[in-house]
């Protein structure tokens, strides 16, 4: 798949696919993604066995990260290229959508 179809297949992103693409920018297993997460979000987000491997299939087919290394039933997982260029592609949006909502977030103080 091509990187604009694979941008429009991913964006907007769900927070889980953002968080656990985040944590990916290091290698991880699948319970240090869960815990990486949970820590990321202090505890918002914590992160079930099904979610989470069923994300790292999904990402794993679409090729937006790969295997790092595999040790006794325990693989560890890391971005790829694409999955770091869609990653940052939606870290600017997200980042537009906090920039216009600064004037809003100024009034609840």
């Amino acid at each position: 798949m091509n990187e604009k179809k694979m941008i429009k297949k991913y964006i907007p992103m769900t927070e889980t696919m953002f968080f656990i693409l985040l944590s990916l920018q290091h290698e991880h297993h699948g319970y240090g993604i869960m815990l990486h997460v949970k820590e990321l979000t202090k505890g918002r987000i914590i992160l079930g066995a099904g979610t989470i491997y069923n994300s790292l299939l999904r990402l794993k087919k679409d090729g937006l990260i790969k295997t790092f290394s595999e040790d006794d039933r325990k693989k560890t997982y890391i971005t790829t290229e694409i999955g770091e260029k869609i990653l940052k592609v939606e870290a600017k949006r997200l980042a537009e959508l906090c920039s216009s909502a600064k004037p809003l977030l100024e009034e609840l103080k």
